[in-house]
């Protein structure tokens, strides 16, 4: 891989240096960096109160990756995208896991709530792609209504995202594949016995098969869409079988009992079917290779999200009426289905399907991660060797094999019940943020949003999170109180309606926005915090110990590396004698004259 230094001279092969990696001011020297140190403080509040500017992340942070990305992709590109990012794993493993142990036959409604919560989540992701069209998806929306340090959470939380949804698929395919060649789904794992339960089935075809899909992914956009369309094509025409012959074989009495455990199961399998639609964020990710992202950006990710939500229910009916729950398999279940009604055959069309679908979603997680990796890396709060895009083929290719080296390692060695609860944990925690910033979006502009206004908006932020998070925790505590909902409920409700009544909008989006503001964005915060509150401890253990390496690693290199990027853009903007930010909002004063920032445009903070 080649890389671009600053001086212009191309290096090629792999002689990369440490400025390809840390090349800011304050990892110049060992004294620089005991500098840095001692101003955590101050740079952090900086970090905190700074916000990006859409100018910013259109212009001067996509230039920094050296070359551009091609626009090469139309709606019709984005449908099938979507189509082929979603539907995979989530539901050809997963609803059988959860009606078997969870949900029962009501695993349908537990599609529907997750659904509906990842509609509202689609509606926010448009208005931001289409209004910010860069590679950095949610990383970029974060950046301009929340901040830099917000961002970086949900950045870390991308990338665990990515990370465990391609682990998890691909371990799901050598499932699947293991059913096509007339074994069982765990026939081709190699047992550890060294090693801790839940890490000891390791998985070398998964590692294979994300290694033909990086091949791919690093080739060419325009060629993996083209891929991806076809083989999603052939994937629905499988999924219309499935439902057609199951329902051939439907056998009504399997619905009794319809839903086993109440709600509380369907809640709980709605937290963890939520895997099952992740992905369309990806698509959002390519809005910088769109043609027209006005217009192609909500016909792609709302048609797709449309039919996938439909395709998911039909899936789970006829899942639940060919066979009784209790007997579903819960690592190949339409494959053993169809063999436990006498059709044997049908098996592989179910088999060969499913790892089409698999497949596509496998390539399109590689396409849209290495894209927020990319972005990331553009704000230095991660190596900006990650940043470059080769100029010949136009993607990122640094960014996708790192991606792809790290969903490797995980495919490898973990269960895919352990992957799919912490990923639904990082996805609804990212798809609340991103409800949070268009709140912000919308009702906060600085210099235009006066403080009365804008204390308002907070206020009405936090009783909003605050109600939702009492709700999802009372939710998860109380087996079968309903008085605590008497009391969260309202209050949600009553700080929206403060809001919407009291609080004058400053913004309207300029080509397409979410309907029904503020009532959608706090619709979202309120079904993912609570469906937060329906995944079990130890992910939330795991989730927090991720948030602490996240933490060790931002303070010690992240915080100082963008630090450093923002004061060198101030630099080269400068106007006269003064800094003429190109991110508005830093409040901290010079620390010193070689390492402060000027906090003449402190007013602009929320």
């Amino acid at each position: 891989m080649g890389v671009e230094a600053s001086d212009g001279v191309r290096r090629r092969g792999c002689s990369c240096t440490k400025d390809d990696f840390l090349p800011e001011e304050s990892f110049k020297s060992w004294g620089n960096y005991g500098r840095a140190l001692s101003e955590i403080p101050a740079r952090l509040k900086d970090r905190l109160l700074t916000r990006s500017l859409d100018t910013t992340e259109v212009n001067e942070i996509k230039a920094r990756s050296a070359h551009e990305m091609k626009k090469t992709l139309t709606w019709w590109d984005l449908m099938w995208f979507g189509i082929g990012a979603v539907i995979g794993a989530g539901i050809f493993v997963l609803t059988g896991l959860q009606a078997k142990a969870v949900a029962g036959p009501a695993v349908v409604l537990s599609y529907v709530v997750s659904g509906i919560s990842a509609m509202l989540s689609v509606f926010c992701y448009t208005e931001f792609a289409v209004e910010i069209p860069v590679a950095g998806g949610s990383f970029a929306y974060l950046r301009v209504e929340l901040g830099d340090f917000m961002a970086f959470i949900a950045a870390g939380n991308i990338i665990l995202e990515y990370v465990i949804g391609g682990a998890a698929v691909a371990r799901s395919w050598t499932s699947y594949f293991a059913t096509l060649c007339n074994h069982k789904p765990e026939d081709f794992r190699i047992i550890a016995h060294g090693l801790k339960e839940d890490y000891n089935q390791l998985d070398p075809i998964a590692v294979v098969v994300i290694a033909m899909i990086c091949i791919l992914a690093v080739f060419s956009t325009k060629g993996s869409s083209r891929f991806n369309y076809i083989a999603s094509i052939i994937h629905v025409i499988v999924i219309l079988f499935i439902i057609i012959a199951g329902l051939c074989k439907a056998d009504t009495s399997n619905y009794t009992p319809f839903a086993p455990n109440g709600a509380r199961g369907i809640f709980k399998s709605s937290a963890v079917l939520f895997f099952a639609y992740i992905g369309f964020d990806a698509v959002s990710t390519m809005a910088e290779e769109t043609k027209n992202p006005g217009r192609d950006i909500p016909i792609g990710l709302v048609g797709s999200m449309t039919i996938t939500t439909l395709a998911y229910c039909l899936l789970a009916v006829t899942l639940c009426l060919m066979q009784k729950y209790t007997d579903i398999d819960k690592d190949a279940p339409f494959s053993v289905a169809f063999q436990a009604v006498g059709w044997d055959w049908a098996k592989y069309i179910v088999a060969a399907g499913a790892l089409k679908g698999m497949t596509t979603v496998l390539l399109v997680s590689a396409v849209g991660q290495a894209r927020y990796l990319t972005h990331i890396a553009r704000t230095h709060m991660m190596p900006p060797w990650l940043a470059h895009v080769n100029s010949r083929t136009g993607t990122p290719v640094n960014a996708t094999i790192v991606m792809l080296v790290a969903t490797a390692i995980v495919a490898f060695f973990t269960d895919l019940g352990i992957l799919s609860d912490l990923l639904s944990i990082s996805t609804l925690f990212i798809f609340m943020l991103v409800a949070v910033g268009l709140l912000v979006r919308r009702y906060y502009v600085s210099n235009v949003t006066t403080p009365t206004n804008r204390n308002k908006l907070i206020v009405c932020l936090v009783f909003i999170i605050g109600s939702s998070i009492a709700t999802a925790t009372y939710w998860g505590l109380s087996e079968n109180g309903w008085v605590g909902y008497v009391i969260t409920v309202p209050i949600w409700l009553l700080a929206t309606v403060a809001l919407w009544a009291f609080v004058p909008k400053a913004r309207e989006p300029k080509l397409w926005g979410v309907p029904l503001v503020p009532w959608l964005p706090s619709a979202s915060i309120a079904i993912n915090i609570f469906l937060l509150g329906s995944i079990d401890k130890a992910s939330f253990e795991r989730f927090g110990l991720w948030t602490a390496v996240l933490m060790v690693y931002y303070f010690f290199f992240g915080l100082h590396a963008s630090y450093d990027m923002a004061k060198e853009a101030a630099e080269v903007t400068q106007e006269t004698t003064q800094y003429k930010k190109v991110e508005e909002g830093a409040v901290t004063p010079s620390v010193d004259s070689s390492t402060g920032v000027n906090g003449s445009h402190a007013s602009t903070n929320p």
